[in-house]
């Protein structure tokens, strides 16, 4: 077979839990294969690390997910999706949510996310690119589902070599699935809504706001389709959601609809100026969510993303009413947690506010993070007080 051996010590991270082997760790190739083919990938010393599909294209060349007795047959896709999915049942987790979750679920390149009777797939990777239709039949061996949809749009395709591609796989898709979250109704389009129709990854920290907002103004920015305002209308006074999308704000006002809620306003606009609009006209708020995409999604952009981190976090902490709460995230997981807490520090001062930390969280469960693999933990969760 087809062999790749690392470099000296380039071993000790894949050794430690890392599935990726990236071609400026290679020292040597033995044997010839097309890309999306599967290598064996061992260290200096001639130690067997693991398998994965091979592909020169890429600055990965390699993600290993395969021991050396293990086949890549539908039964091992069977097995591993199954797995995977049995976890996600034990937490709970029933009508809508992430059922793999990439290297974390030991199938790197593969995401698969259910609404209600829905499947609908990203694919990152060419060796599983090339193996969607065993992936497809697994997926209708174990959910049987309605439809199942493929969300392949991401940057990471490109450097794999990979062309867009979306639309239905199996099935039958609503435009309009109905989803249930936290109790609440929401309405989700996997054909054009962001990454796959929706964000689960915030689902129990989208509850966990219920408790600030209690009989609070509460302020959603970069609300999207408005999971944080939902939740936050099951007991707050009133609730405002920014959004520089349109159709996110309609979604926003469907989901209200859905759920029996009026105490809701809604703006289309830029968060930042809309933030700087509401200075100067004096307004402020009780509780602000700073949901925002992905400031940076490369490394060499870390500087400018903090600095946009920064503007967002002290143009809201200087609108919060006294003992008011500051919820904000960043989804970058180039920006790390002690990044992102040095970050509020210095947006404190600046603000001239005294902030205590009241929680720190995560994704959700159903998106675990393995602890030597850092592009499976990317969001950071921050309750503050402002004081």
């Amino acid at each position: 077979m087809y062999k790749i051996y690392l470099k000296k010590n380039e071993e000790k991270r894949i050794e430690a839990g890392d599935a990726i082997v990236y071609a400026n760790e290679t020292l040597r190739i033995i044997g010839k294969e097309k890309n999306g083919f599967l290598a064996e990938v061992y260290s200096y010393d001639n130690r067997f690390l693991g398998k994965g599909y091979v592909n020169h294209l890429s600055k990965i060349l390699v993600r290993i997910f395969l021991k050396e007795d293990e086949i890549d047959d539908k039964d091992l896709f069977l097995s591993r999706i199954k797995e995977a999915n049995d976890y996600r049942v034990l937490l709970g987790y029933n009508d809508s949510y992430r059922v793999v979750y990439s290297e974390a679920d030991n199938l790197p390149g593969l995401i698969v996310d259910k609404y209600h009777d829905t499947l609908v797939i990203e694919i990152s990777s060419l060796g599983l690119d090339q193996r969607k239709d065993v992936i497809v039949e697994c997926l209708k061996e174990i959910f049987n589902p309605k439809g199942i949809y493929e969300r392949c749009e991401m940057n990471l395709r490109g450097k794999e070599g990979l062309k867009d591609s979306t639309g239905l796989l199996y099935g039958t898709v609503d435009d309009e699935i109905i989803i249930e979250e936290n109790g609440l109704k929401m309405s989700v389009d996997v054909k054009n809504g962001q990454k796959t129709g929706y964000f689960l990854d915030q689902k129990e920290n989208r509850f966990a706001i219920r408790r600030y907002a209690k009989d609070h103004t509460v302020l959603d920015c970069f609300s999207n389709s408005g999971g944080f305002s939902m939740n936050a209308l099951t007991n707050a006074k009133e609730v405002t959601a920014i959004d520089i999308s349109s159709d996110a704000i309609n979604n926003v006002k469907r989901n209200a609809t859905l759920n029996g809620f009026t105490s809701l306003n809604t703006i289309v606009g830029d968060v930042f100026s809309e933030l700087r609009n509401f200075k100067k006209e004096g307004k402020t708020f009780d509780v602000i969510v700073l949901d925002p995409p992905a400031f940076t999604k490369t490394s060499d952009q870390v500087s400018d993303a903090l600095r946009g981190y920064k503007d967002i976090n002290i143009l809201a902490m200087k609108l919060i009413n006294q003992n008011g709460f500051l919820i904000t995230s960043s989804c970058s997981h180039y920006v790390t947690l002690p990044l992102f807490l040095n970050m509020l520090t210095e947006a404190s001062k600046e603000a001239r506010k005294k902030v205590r930390v009241l929680e720190i969280k995560s994704q959700a469960p159903d998106h675990p993070a393995l602890l030597n693999s850092s592009q499976t933990s990317y969001l950071k969760f921050i309750i503050l007080q402002i004081l």
